[in-house]
């Protein structure tokens, strides 16, 4: 499987050109066609960095701001609920280790004498 192909698989549903999608690879230090390697944590952040640009990209879209009717039906929870999904991508982000980092838990150093 190939970084674009895992991309793919993260953003279902979203219909972007690939050259499109290599560009946001290429935004985060990943090459589109290189051999995704699922035990890299630092490999496995940037896919989600940069599925994260391309859902901060879509909320930036103003059409998609409105409230929409059909029939008697209202779709106006889309922008809130894709601002939602931004937190929790960014928040998960943040929580990732990277490969440089040691793969321990969570202590930090609260006070320091």
């Amino acid at each position: 499987m190939t970084n674009l192909q895992r991309l793919l698989l993260e953003v279902q549903g979203i219909n972007l050109d690939q050259n499109e999608l290599a560009v946001y690879l290429a935004e985060n230090n990943l090459n589109p066609h290189d051999e995704y390697v699922p035990s890299s944590a630092t490999n496995k952040r940037n896919i989600y960095k940069t599925a994260l640009s391309i859902l901060e990209s879509i909320a930036n879209n103003p059409k998609l701001m409105k409230t929409y009717k059909l029939d008697d039906m209202t779709v106006s929870d889309f922008h809130e609920n894709l601002l939602n999904r931004i937190d929790q991508l960014e928040r998960k982000i943040r929580q990732m280790k990277t490969d440089e980092q040691e793969q321990t838990g969570n202590v930090f150093m609260l006070f320091n004498s």
